[in-house]
């Protein structure tokens, strides 16, 4: 422990345990650096473009997760050097903010930092090297501003955009289903946009897994689909012509706010509590029967008294909804959250066309789709799979390429642009540093462009070595 003291005399502690650590300086701080974000930037190389590989992640739980997915993997990789910790905020934050690149944008982190590596060595410093990045960038971004190309389409023509889709499926755990899954990410984020304003609202589109099954089996509905099922078993299973009534609050009697204890000596005065129990449920069933709903939709349960008034009162509901489910149902059918049962009134009720619950399959798992809501286009994914790991596997891909598909409204196609680079800077015009840049990017990684089309093969001619696994 290092010590010193102050004018007065007082002691004070610079640096605990000062001799289990070492301080590093100079060009070896600056290469140990660069060799941990190399580590990150190798690991997830191989992940990168159509060719990318999967790789199968083991936690300290022995929980198994096969995915290719950047920020999965960067999520559970445990990362100590606070350089590597930076690139993974890095690709976290490229998620967040755009949906897309997570792998992109750390491998190209590790290619830049690899180059700088070697012009420190020529004494360069480490601020010019910065400012020539900085001017590279400019000249990148307006060339490829020159090259992109743009993709035309309307709601009547998605091919374009299913297309898209079916290349960035192509690598991942789906790609056997990714004509299907490309269908339903292109007809799910158009069913929710705006394409004058060329705008999204995601929370419109409610993900949900079940396992058992096939991927064959995931769809996309129209409507909302909540993982729940009727309170009660007798209860109707199908409901036309809805208005439902939204609960925040329990549906019960209040309870005192302040502690309390009722002691029940004799038969008459529990029979005398359960009669006031019985005349408050009926009291709020009749309320919701007066104000026009045939349908209620609690945050809360019900106890075994309330949900059987609701049976005989033939009055369907849905119990332990989800704040965020709720809100959704709120948006798509018009209703107001009730916080307060004594607010309770016609006003507050939402409307929707119908509401069935359904069986999934062999098992006795069921749901409820809420179909048919005018005020919005709101739609849910229905994944299915053979276990757990593989519809949130599937779940996170189609996530992933919905926002890609939000990209491919202002963004070109990456295959044709890869194509349209290596014949403008690989053929026999191309300026040796042009040539060279191309065959550099093909080394870093050959399985990036690589396609099964013969006639971009042979616009690779000049470089057509660099392209083949070494």
């Amino acid at each position: 422990m290092s010590m010193v003291f102050d004018e007065y005399g007082r002691p004070f502690i610079i640096l605990k345990e000062q001799q289990a650590k070492a301080r590093v300086k100079g060009l070896e701080a600056q290469k140990s650096n660069i060799l941990a974000a190399k580590a990150i930037s190798s690991v997830l190389r191989t992940s990168l473009g159509p060719k990318g590989m999967d790789k199968m992640l083991v936690d300290q739980d022995g929980d198994v997760a096969i995915t290719n997915d950047e920020a999965t993997i960067l999520e559970r990789m445990e990362v100590e050097h606070q350089v590597a910790k930076l690139l993974v905020e890095l690709s976290q934050s490229q998620d967040n903010e755009i949906g897309d690149g997570t792998t992109g944008v750390v491998v190209l982190a590790g290619a830049l930092l690899s180059q700088a590596e070697k012009l420190l060595d020529r004494g360069i410093h480490p601020v010019r090297i910065a400012e020539g990045y900085e001017s590279a960038c400019e000249v990148a971004v307006s060339t490829l501003a020159k090259i992109g190309d743009v993709i035309e389409f309307t709601k009547e023509n998605t091919e374009p955009l299913v297309t898209t889709a079916e290349t960035t499926l192509n690598s991942k755990i789906i790609n056997v289903n990714r004509s299907k899954m490309a269908k339903i990410a292109v007809d799910a984020v158009l069913s929710v946009a705006d394409l004058d304003r060329k705008d999204v609202n995601f929370d419109m589109i409610k993900m949900e897994g079940k396992p058992g099954g096939r991927l064959e089996d995931t769809e996309l509905v129209s409507g909302i689909v909540l993982d729940k099922e009727m309170s009660h078993t007798q209860m109707l299973k199908e409901i036309t012509d809805v208005k439902c009534c939204l609960l925040t609050c329990p549906f019960e009697p209040p309870k005192p706010k302040t502690k309390h204890k009722l002691d029940i000596d004799s038969k008459d005065a529990y029979e005398k509590l359960y009669k006031h129990e019985q005349e408050y449920f009926t009291k709020m069933i009749k309320q919701v029967r007066d104000s026009g709903a045939n349908l209620v939709i609690c945050q809360w349960g019900f106890d075994d008294e309330a949900n059987h008034l609701l049976l005989q009162n033939k009055l369907p509901a849905i119990r332990w909804v989800g704040g965020v489910e709720l809100e959704l149902i709120a948006i798509a059918t018009g209703a107001r959250i009730i916080p307060r049962f004594s607010e309770l009134s016609e006003e507050q009720l939402g409307t929707a066309g119908r509401v069935k619950e359904i069986t999934f399959g062999t098992t006795d798992e069921k749901m409820v789709i809420i179909e048919d809501c005018k005020n919005s286009n709101a739609v849910t994914c229905v994944v299915r799979g053979g276990n757990k790991m593989i519809v949130e596997e599937v779940l996170s891909r189609l996530e992933e390429h919905m926002r890609k598909e939000v990209l491919a409204f202002k963004l070109c196609n990456s295959l044709k642009l890869s194509k349209m680079w290596c014949k403008v800077r690989s053929g026999p015009k191309a300026s040796m540093s042009e040539r060279k840049g191309c065959d550099d990017c093909l080394n870093t990684n050959p399985y990036l462009v690589m396609t099964s089309d013969d006639d971009i093969k042979n616009h690779y001619n000049p470089i057509v070595l660099s392209m083949k696994p070494k």
